[in-house]
């Protein structure tokens, strides 16, 4: 049996007190099943973040979408994530990933490092937290690259795969869409690095685009525009964009988790509304 679909949405913009708490009830209205926090400057602190989220809502699992290793002492880090896993009784997981941007690190004047020294910083944090006192918390590891799905492999509960890159040379950490075909060559390499798990890993996609429409040019027009290489039906087809009616969107996810195992797919706060008749539609597979 295919493992049951969880949906999560990605919270980016900062807010006031009250502004928070009204999305985070609107997110729980609409039925995501987890809230989620990432790491970047100029976007909210992720364990505060949390903190407020478990006290707005009843039922939503909390997250760090991901934590950005290079920016966390590890001992200090299972201090946070200890704590917050109390303060939101229990209904924490943590993502972890290396980082990516380059300008973010100097300006808060932390070393970016080469990518091998990047994923040392993210096995050693893995490592404290795994062997910090009190109750486990559910660990997702995002990376695309061969050590980061062989530590995903050894460690995660959650396995996440972004479905895109960093563009070579960029420090400002801009991204470009990985094609299906690539996707499945990441996902078959993860499966076989962890093929002798006594217990699958739930798998993520992050989700980049959302739109339930019969006018999918329209609202690829940015996208298409960006990438003058891409076609209408090339764009149609990257494993991150969810674009159609909506028995093609619903359609879309249901082949994503036969196609690659993922039943835990995120989306970003700008798209928390339009994917919420997907969820309706999805309510069976749930």
């Amino acid at each position: 049996m295919p493992r049951p679909f969880r949906f999560g949405v990605s919270l980016l913009t900062p807010a006031s007190a009250a502004e928070w708490r009204t999305k985070c009830r609107r997110a729980e209205e609409l039925g995501y099943d987890v809230l989620l926090v990432p790491d970047h400057l100029g976007m909210p602190a992720p364990f505060p973040a949390l903190v407020a989220a478990a006290g707005a809502t009843e039922r939503l699992g909390l997250g760090t979408f991901v934590l950005n290793a290079g920016f966390w002492n590890p001992v200090l880090l299972a201090r946070e994530v200890a704590t917050t896993a109390a303060l939101t009784g229990g209904r924490l997981e943590v993502g972890l990933g290396t980082g990516y941007v380059q300008a973010e690190h100097e300006r808060a004047g932390l070393p970016f490092g080469s990518p091998r020294e990047r994923v040392d910083q993210l096995r050693s944090t893995v490592e404290e937290l795994l062997k910090a006192d009190g109750p486990r918390v559910p660990l997702l590891i995002g990376g695309n690259g061969d050590r980061m799905l062989r530590l995903a492999a050894e460690h995660a509960d959650i396995a996440a795969f972004a479905g895109a890159r960093l563009t070579p040379g960029s420090t400002e950490g801009r991204l470009e869409p990985v094609t299906a075909r690539d996707l499945d060559e990441q996902v078959s390499r993860y499966a076989e690095l962890a093929s002798g798990r006594g217990e699958p890993a739930e798998r993520n996609l992050l989700i980049q685009i959302v739109a339930v429409t019969d006018d999918p040019r329209s609202a690829l027009g940015p996208l298409l525009e960006r990438r003058p290489e891409l076609s209408l039906a090339r764009a149609l087809a990257l494993p991150t964009v969810l674009v159609g009616t909506l028995e093609e969107v619903t359609g879309r996810v249901r082949g994503l988790r036969e196609r690659y195992g993922f039943s835990y797919l995120t989306v970003l706060e700008p798209y928390m509304e339009a994917f919420a008749p997907v969820l309706a539609g999805l309510a069976g597979d749930r």
